[in-house]
């Protein structure tokens, strides 16, 4: 993605600054994370204060402000998934990749993170890769899971 592309996004709202979020998730969609130029360039045309955007992005998870892998995965550590292995799953990912929550590999092929709920307690241990949920997870079939992915 480049700054011509945020500049189309931005003008789909008409420069509208009430719709800065939304601009910054669409953003955030096509790239994975939200560089610095990107921020700028919506601070110009939005006329908002780049520190406002610059808290924004900060406060929310949803938007990150490191590159991102290719593959995002999310691992459930709520309640229901704790008790039922997340711990040792997620220690099973943080082996096959490298990585640790937080974290994107230097290959840019993964980045973890850890959630407090997927929405399906029932089928814990959970995780998402990209928007694939795997569930009733076992730390056998995390490797053949991640092999999945390029």
């Amino acid at each position: 993605m480049d700054l011509n592309r945020v500049d189309q996004i931005v003008k789909q709202y008409n420069s509208d600054s009430s719709a800065l979020i939304q601009i910054m998730l669409d953003i955030e969609s096509e790239n994975r994370w939200l560089p610095k130029e990107f921020l700028e360039l919506i601070s110009e045309r939005l006329v908002v204060p780049l520190v406002k955007i610059n808290h924004i992005a900060t406060f929310y998870k949803a938007f990150h402000i490191t590159p991102r892998g290719r593959h995002i995965i999310s691992v459930c550590v709520g309640t229901a998934c704790h008790v039922r292995g997340a711990p040792r799953i997620l220690e099973r990912i943080t082996e096959l990749t490298g990585i640790g929550p937080g974290q994107t590999g230097k290959d840019m092929k993964f980045s973890l993170d850890t959630v407090n709920c997927l929405g399906c307690c029932a089928m814990g241990p959970v995780m998402l890769v990209n928007e694939k949920y795997y569930g009733n997870l076992a730390v056998s079939q995390i490797e053949d899971i991640l092999s999945k992915y390029d």
